[in-house]
C-alpha cells in the first residue's frame, strides 16, 4: 500500500486495488472537526486525487472517538462579520460539491459521532456504512445552536429523505444509532460490531453499490403545494417547545424551505444567506456559549492522575423513596451493577416497578430491559456494601440517623469506594462528625425527576477529600450527568437561586396578579415553566421546607403554600395544589391581566439574579462559568440568555444587588 503523508490532519493510502483510503486524523485534538485547516487540505487532497483517479475513495477517521463531530465551533467566535461569514460557508459548498463530483466512487465509513459537518461530509459521498456500536451516533445538532446544516447538509439530506423527513431530523437534533439512521435513509450499510467496516466499504466499491433514494412519496413531500401544508404543521408542532422570538432558527428553517425546498441550489444559497445570519446573532452566540459550559462540566467529569485507576462499576444506594429508588434505577439503566437498600422488601418493591417502567420506557429491546433489570437487586441486608465502588445515602432527613449510617458504612466499604449523601438540607461537616475517616463523605445531590433532570451537585464540605470529589464527578459523568463541585452550603446552588424566585412568584400572587399572568410572563422570559406550575411540581411540602431554610426572613411569602398544605393540597402529586392537575397537566386559565409581561418577567427573575450573583461572591462555585452552567442545567434558565451572570453582564439590568 502506497502512502501519501504530506498532510497534517489527514492520510492518504492506496492499495494494491487501486483504492483510496482517506483518513482524518485532526492533529493536537482527541476528537475530529472541520476547522478550516482541515477543509483547506481536503479540497488540496481532492485535487491530487482528479488528477490521478483511484477505482474508489473511502473517507473514514483514524480516531476511537469517531468519525467527526462537525464543524469547529470556535471559529464560528472568531467571525464578526455575516459576509464573512457567508463567504466560509460557500466555500465549503464548493468543496463538498467537489467530492460530490469525483468521478470515481466514494464511501464514506462512519463509527462514533458522525454530527452535523460530519454527517455533511458523508452525504456528499455515494455510499455511507456504520458500525453498529453503542458509540455510534449520526445527527444534525445545529438547531441547538441556534442554526441548522449549512455546509450543504440540509440540501443534501432533502434530497436523499425528502423534505419532512429530513426537516424532522434537523429540528428534533436527533442523535440516530447505525440501525436507525439506516431505516431512515443516512445511512446505506449497517456492519455488526464485531465485523470490518473496511471490508464492506471495498465491497460496497467493488460492486458499486446503490445508495439510498428518496421514494416518490418522500419527494412528494417537497413538492409546492405539500410544503405549504406541512410548513404550517411543522411551525405548530415547533412553537409548543420554542417561541420564535426566543429560538429563531427553527423557523428561519422551515421558511427557507416552504420556499425553495424543490430547488437544491436554492436551498444551498439559502444556506449560506440565513444561516450566516443566524451564526451571527445573539441568540446562536448564546446558544454556543452554553455548548461550550456543557463541554467544560463534562471535563470535570475526566479522571486525574489521582483518579486515573478508580472506575465506578458498581453502586449501593441505601433508601429506595423516591430519589433513593429513582437514582438506583438510573445507573442501573446506564449500565451499573446496582444494589438498593431499605429496611424491608416492602419498601424496595415500588422501586424496583417504578424502575421497570423507565427501562421500558428508555430502552429499545426486551432483552436490553430484561438485562437492566438484572443489573438492579434488591438488597435489604446490605450485602452490596463492601462489593461497591459508590455508595448513596437516599435516607430522610435526620442528622442523627445519617450519621449512624454512615458511621457503619464506612466500616464495610472498600478503602476505595466512593462514600455520598443525597442530602439538600444537612451540612455535610455534622454527618461527616462521626466518621472515622469524615474526608471521606461527599454529597451528590441529584434532582427529581432523576431521568429528566441533567445536573448532579457535587458536594464538598469543609472536611471533603478532594480526591473524593474528583471521583463523585468521574462517577456523574458516568451515568450521563452533569457535574458541578458545589460548596456545601445551605441550598447549595440550584436551590438557593430558585428558592427567591419561587418566593417572589407568590408576592406577586398576593399583589393580585393571576396565576397564568405570572407563569406566562416567565415563559416569556424564556423560564421551560412558571414558577407558581414549579412549584406545584416540586411539591408544594418540599417547596415550603426549602422557604424556611433558605428564606428565613421572608416567611410571610410562604403562609400561601402553608394554607394549601394544611388543606392536603401539596401540587402534581396529589392532583391538586395551586393548579388543578389532570393527566400529568396543570390547568391553567388563559393569561388576562393587563400587564407587560416582558416587565413582570424580568422582576420575576431580578430575585434570582441577585441570588446568582452572591453565590458568586461566596465561593459556592468556583468560577461564574460553572455557575451559568449549574443555573441553567439545574433549573432550565433560559438557554438562549447565555446563562444568569452572563445575561446580567450583557443586559445590565441589575446594577446593585441588596443585601
Amino acid at each position: 500500500m502506497t502512502e501519501n503523508n504530506r498532510y497534517q490532519h489527514w492520510q492518504l493510502k492506496r492499495d494494491a486495488e487501486g483504492i483510496a483510503w482517506l483518513a482524518l486524523d485532526r492533529q493536537g485534538e482527541k476528537v475530529n472537526s472541520l476547522s478550516s485547516a482541515v477543509l483547506l487540505e481536503l479540497d488540496s487532497l481532492l485535487a491530487e486525487l482528479e488528477a490521478d483517479l483511484p477505482k474508489g475513495l473511502v473517507i473514514y477517521s483514524s480516531k476511537s472517538s469517531g468519525f467527526a463531530a462537525g464543524a469547529d465551533i470556535r471559529e464560528f467566535d472568531q467571525q464578526t462579520d455575516q459576509a464573512e461569514a457567508k463567504l466560509g460557508i460557500e466555500q465549503a459548498h464548493l468543496l463538498f460539491d467537489r467530492l460530490e463530483a469525483l468521478p470515481c466512487y466514494t464511501v464514506a465509513s462512519i463509527h462514533g459521532f458522525c454530527l452535523g459537518g460530519g454527517l455533511e461530509l458523508a452525504l456528499a459521498c455515494d455510499y455511507r456504512v456504520a458500525l453498529d456500536s453503542e458509540s455510534t451516533r449520526i445527527g444534525f445538532p445545529e438547531i441547538q445552536l441556534g442554526i441548522f446544516p449549512a455546509f450543504g447538509g440540509t440540501a443534501r439530506s432533502i434530497r436523499l429523505l425528502g423534505g419532512r423527513k429530513a426537516l424532522e431530523l434537523i429540528l428534533t437534533a436527533r442523535s440516530l444509532r447505525a440501525r436507525a439512521a439506516r431505516a431512515v435513509g443516512l445511512v446505506d450499510k449497517v456492519v455488526s460490531e464485531h465485523g470490518s467496516l473496511h471490508w464492506a466499504a471495498r465491497k460496497a466499491i467493488a460492486k458499486r453499490r446503490k445508495g439510498h433514494a428518496a421514494s416518490r412519496m418522500d419527494k412528494l413531500t417537497s413538492s409546492p403545494g405539500m410544503r405549504q401544508i406541512i410548513a404550517k404543521a411543522m411551525k405548530a408542532e415547533v412553537s409548543k417547545r420554542a417561541r420564535k422570538d426566543h429560538y429563531p432558527a427553527p423557523y428561519v428553517l422551515i421558511n427557507l424551505w416552504r420556499k425553495v425546498g424543490d430547488d437544491f441550489n436554492g436551498m444551498l444559497a439559502g444556506e449560506a444567506e440565513k444561516a450566516s445570519e443566524l451564526l451571527m446573532g445573539d441568540v446562536s452566540r448564546n446558544l454556543r456559549r452554553v455548548f461550550r459550559l456543557q463541554e467544560q462540566l463534562k471535563e470535570l467529569g475526566k479522571p486525574d492522575e489521582a483518579t486515573s485507576q478508580w472506575q465506578p462499576r458498581r453502586v449501593h444506594v441505601v433508601g429506595a423513596g423516591v430519589m433513593g429508588g429513582d437514582i438506583a434505577a438510573w445507573c442501573a439503566l446506564r449500565g451499573l451493577e446496582v444494589t438498593l437498600q431499605d429496611r424491608e422488601m416492602k419498601y424496595v418493591e415500588p422501586a424496583l416497578k417504578r424502575a421497570e417502567a423507565l427501562f421500558k420506557k428508555k430502552l429499545r429491546s426486551s432483552a436490553k430491559v430484561s438485562a437492566a433489570k438484572s443489573r438492579l437487586m434488591a438488597d435489604v441486608a446490605g450485602e452490596g456494601v463492601g462489593r461497591a465502588d459508590v455508595i448513596i445515602e437516599a435516607i430522610f432527613e435526620n442528622l442523627d440517623a445519617k450519621r449512624e449510617l454512615f458511621s457503619e458504612l464506612e466500616q464495610k466499604a472498600k478503602p476505595t469506594a466512593l462514600l455520598a449523601s443525597n442530602t439538600s438540607a444537612i451540612p455535610l461537616e455534622e454527618i461527616a462528625s462521626g466518621m472515622q475517616q469524615p474526608q471521606r463523605l461527599i454529597g451528590l445531590h441529584f434532582f427529581n425527576p432523576v431521568a429528566k433532570m441533567p445536573l448532579v451537585e457535587v458536594v464538598r464540605g469543609n472536611q471533603s477529600d478532594a480526591t473524593d470529589i474528583k471521583k463523585g464527578c468521574i462517577f456523574s459523568n458516568r451515568i450521563g450527568k452533569f457535574p458541578l463541585p458545589v460548596k456545601s452550603a445551605p441550598g447549595f446552588l440550584v436551590n438557593r437561586v430558585l428558592a427567591p424566585y419561587m418566593l417572589e412568584a407568590i408576592n406577586l400572587l398576593d399583589e393580585g396578579h393571576s396565576m397564568a399572568t405570572i407563569d406566562a410572563a416567565a415563559e416569556m422570559f424564556g423560564m421551560p415553566m412558571g414558577p407558581i406550575e414549579l412549584v406545584d411540581t416540586v411539591g408544594l411540602d418540599v417547596a415550603a421546607s426549602v422557604a424556611k431554610k433558605l428564606a428565613p426572613d421572608n416567611l410571610k411569602a410562604a403562609e400561601p403554600l402553608q394554607a394549601l398544605i394544611d388543606a392536603g393540597k401539596l401540587g402534581k402529586k396529589t392532583g391538586e395544589g395551586f393548579y388543578r392537575w389532570k393527566k400529568g397537566h396543570a390547568q391553567k386559565e388563559r393569561a388576562s391581566d393587563m400587564v407587560a409581561l416582558d416587565i413582570l418577567g424580568e422582576r420575576l427573575v431580578k430575585p434570582l439574579l441577585a441570588e446568582c450573583r452572591r453565590c458568586l461572591e461566596e465561593g459556592i462555585v468556583d468560577s461564574a462559568e460553572l455557575l451559568d452552567a449549574g443555573v441553567i442545567f439545574g433549573t432550565g434558565f433560559a438557554p438562549f440568555r447565555g446563562g444568569p451572570l452572563h445575561y446580567l453582564e450583557q443586559s445590565q439590568l441589575l446594577p446593585e444587588v441588596t443585601p
